[in-house]
């Protein structure tokens, strides 16, 4: 019963993982092939094997507009995840260590803003970007993403797991103000928990569609995502966009893969300081 239950498992995993993984690699051969080859699904010969042509294709179609696409994606997603990670570490904090009226509630209010889909939020998003005067700027789309319930939340939760209200009182005694104790001492202790909300929102905001589909108009402030899709619409009519949005796309996944290699050792020990309390 022992072997047979391992055997499940394992097949489990295994089916599990050829999932993953077979899309990508699809992807990666396809990126390598050019428009005829991949017409003709003839992926796993040297037959078309055209990656560097496909490089120049992308970065010149529409007058090389995809480097506008991806350094947007950049702002959006790093600078973005980065100011969202620290404001909502600065949150959760707060509703760990201080005491406020109506504090359980105000966190209740949190915890259902979580189970919220962010495409219901849309549309009242863009009535209140439009009375402000941001639709169509890129405002529109990045300043939402600062504020992240979710976060919040893993605020708290590694807040409660990596700052003990000892060292607080400690640092009290010896002089130091909130401020001083917050970014001094308790921003130190939370620097896992700050690197794994940052890769959460980074990964949430660098794959955001709906959102900059709805505020922006103008090409040149589109998101990646963005950007592949409207390609990929015009590849109906004109094909040759069908390869470019392929290498497009490969390329897409990369600031995605260096942000979790560069990061796994502060993730990993985020999450199970997050398990454990």
């Amino acid at each position: 019963m022992k072997l047979l239950g391992r055997t499940a498992v394992n097949t489990v995993v295994g089916i599990s993982v050829l999932y993953t993984l077979l899309p990508v690699l699809w992807l990666v051969l396809a990126a390598a092939k050019s428009g005829d080859a991949l017409f003709g699904s003839d992926l796993l010969s040297w037959k078309g094997f055209s990656p560097l042509d496909n490089l120049k294709d992308l970065f010149a179609m529409d007058k090389g507009i995809y480097r506008r696409w991806y350094a947007n994606s950049l702002f959006y997603a790093v600078v973005g995840g980065a100011l969202s990670s620290l404001i909502s570490i600065a949150c959760g904090y707060a509703f760990d260590k201080y005491r406020f009226k109506h504090k359980e509630k105000l966190f209740g209010l949190v915890l259902a803003a979580v189970m919220v889909p962010q495409t219901v939020l849309a549309l009242p998003l863009y009535l209140i970007a439009s009375g402000t005067g941001l639709v169509d700027t890129a405002w529109a789309v990045f300043v939402p993403v600062l504020f992240n319930p979710f976060g919040v939340y893993l605020g708290r939760v590694f807040s409660q797991g990596y700052v003990p209200d000892e060292v607080l009182e400690a640092a009290r005694i010896d002089g130091a103000g909130e401020l001083k104790t917050y970014f001094r001492v308790s921003l130190r202790m939370l620097g896992p928990g700050v690197v794994t909300v940052f890769l959460f929102q980074l990964t949430a905001i660098w794959n955001n569609f709906f959102l900059p589909m709805v505020m922006l108009s103008d090409q040149q402030l589109y998101p990646v995502s963005l950007g592949l899709y409207t390609w990929n619409s015009s590849a109906t009519v004109s094909p040759e966009y069908y390869p470019v949005v392929i290498t497009g796309s490969l390329l897409a996944v990369v600031p995605l893969l260096v942000a979790f290699v560069l990061l796994q050792r502060f993730w990993r020990s985020g999450l199970t300081a997050g398990a454990v309390k």
